[in-house]
């Protein structure tokens, strides 16, 4: 009897990390469903991955319960999940300020997005995961982790999505749950937390996805693992 297709359901695929991981992942012969806010922009990333036709496409953004009942129709739709990959992210303001700085409405709004809509994914999805002894990949960063000047925001919402990874490998056994740090990457968000200036000598997005595959069909026990660990290579 034939295994079924491996299912993925990717939040923000339509740039970045999201993207790139997507169309690798239709290289390789899943299914892809694939979230992002932006309708076109979603739909112009989709034309341009391999095997199109297996990525289900949901343009919406995932604080809203609304489109995370739309992904988890599509979900039931495929009969399954074996991989969720919360790669969404908001940044915060740009320039970002400093926390005495910081205003407390847009802190809300990263928290919410970067930890409020990972969880509420996990929450309606772990059932599926489960069926399959599947994996989640919840998209950290060293902020999370480093002090930086002006990162308060972002890495707190970080820090708060690895503790959440951690607790839910522990209540979850049954999943691989991994916080996953690609460090920097030349990316459009990346380039709005530097204003103005040239981070066209970081790695590209592509060049990340090698580790976080390793880490997703390696077997690796959960936890919170960088990319420059793993013994991919990563680089620009």
């Amino acid at each position: 009897m034939n295994e079924p297709t491996r299912v993925a359901l990717v939040s923000g695929a339509s740039r970045g990390l999201g993207r790139a991981l997507a169309a690798e992942l239709l290289r390789q012969g899943w299914r892809v469903i694939a979230d992002a806010r932006d309708g076109h922009r979603l739909s112009a990333a989709v034309a341009e991955m391999p095997r199109s036709d297996a990525v289900t496409a949901i343009a919406g953004d995932v604080t809203s319960p609304v489109h995370r009942a739309r992904l988890a129709a599509a979900v039931r739709r495929e009969g399954g999940l074996d991989l969720l990959v919360n790669n969404a992210s908001a940044l915060g303001p740009s320039p970002m300020p400093r926390l005495a700085d910081y205003p407390l409405w847009e802190l809300a709004r990263v928290l919410e997005t970067n930890v409020i809509a990972p969880l509420a994914l996990f929450q309606l999805l772990a059932p599926r995961l489960e069926e399959r002894s599947g994996a989640v990949v919840n998209v950290s960063s060293d902020a999370a982790v480093e002090g930086y000047e002006g990162w308060g925001g972002y890495g707190a919402s970080k820090a708060a999505l690895d503790q959440l990874s951690a607790v839910a490998a522990a209540e979850h056994p049954g999943l691989r749950v991994y916080a996953f740090d690609p460090g920097d990457m030349n990316t459009d968000m990346h380039q709005r937390a530097f204003p103005g200036e040239d981070i066209s000598d970081r790695p590209p997005p592509e060049s990340v996805v090698p580790a976080l595959l390793l880490l997703v069909g390696g077997g690796r026990p959960s936890g919170r693992y960088r990319a420059a660990d793993l013994g991919a290579p990563v680089t620009a």
